[in-house]
């Protein structure tokens, strides 16, 4: 197993503990942390392990990271339903 895989299962247990614990703010701080983290060892497994890899990973760091996901969804539909200028 590459090092890579480690990392991002790494990374999955840690987002999962983090949604365990009481948060004020709905756990928005830890997200951007997870995501700024993320995105690195998702392009790193991608590069060692292959595309098949990164997509595996990138979908379960979507089902963890569900809310802004949806909220990114909802912002680019209404981007592209605003009529053009």
């Amino acid at each position: 197993m590459s090092w890579g895989l480690v990392a991002a299962f790494v990374w999955l247990i840690v987002a999962n503990v983090v949604a365990m614990l009481p948060s004020r703010d709905q756990h928005w701080t830890w997200a951007y942390v997870l995501i700024a983290v993320g995105i690195p060892i998702l392009g790193w497994v991608t590069w060692q392990s292959g595309p098949v890899w990164g997509m595996v990973l990138l979908a379960a760091g979507a089902s963890v990271l569900r809310w802004p996901v949806i909220f990114l969804w909802r912002w680019a539909r209404r981007k592209g339903a605003e009529p053009a200028e």
